[in-house]
């Protein structure tokens, strides 16, 4: 297994400009094309923290805030939130940027990413260096997450 990382290491960020194939029959943002950027942005980050190849095991929150429009620039930025042994959240916010650079929050998702080795098989990944009050926090919220779907994981088996 790798030395420990922080958060800033695998920090991703992925801008795309809205296009009419991207849209919905509303003229708005179509769901699942941002639900497949929010998880290429995962995977990234994912991948950038384990040095390893990763699958979605879980999306959790995904909540959809505000519209977007064809032509709109979309920001979005993902980060590693919480490591268990071979797993790792991923807290990925999505953004509507004004031509003047001012962002709208549109969606923020978090999603368990798990490294997998050349058997495909989850594998080890490194510790988590926390350096800033936010990091402490979205690990807080994290471990409490993790408790959460262990939880409905058990009601729904």
């Amino acid at each position: 297994m790798s030395t420990a990382k922080t958060v800033a290491e695998s920090r991703t960020t992925h801008v795309e400009i809205l296009m009419p194939g991207d849209l919905n029959g509303y003229s708005r943002l179509f769901g699942g094309k941002l639900m497949e950027w929010i998880d290429v942005v995962a995977g990234v980050v994912a991948r950038r923290h384990a040095g390893r190849e990763v699958t979605t095991a879980s999306v959790d929150n995904l909540e959809f805030q505000a519209p977007a429009y064809v032509n709109d620039t979309i920001v979005l930025e993902g980060r590693i939130t919480c490591v268990g042994r071979t797993s790792m959240e991923v807290r990925v916010d999505t953004f509507v940027e004004e031509l003047g650079g001012t962002r709208h929050q549109v969606n923020r998702a978090y999603l368990v990413m798990v490294a997998l080795d050349r058997n495909q098989k989850p594998a080890p990944v490194p510790e988590l260096i926390l350096e800033t009050e936010e990091d402490h926090a979205e690990w807080d919220a994290g471990l409490r997450r993790r408790e959460l779907r262990r939880t409905r994981q058990k009601e729904n088996y």
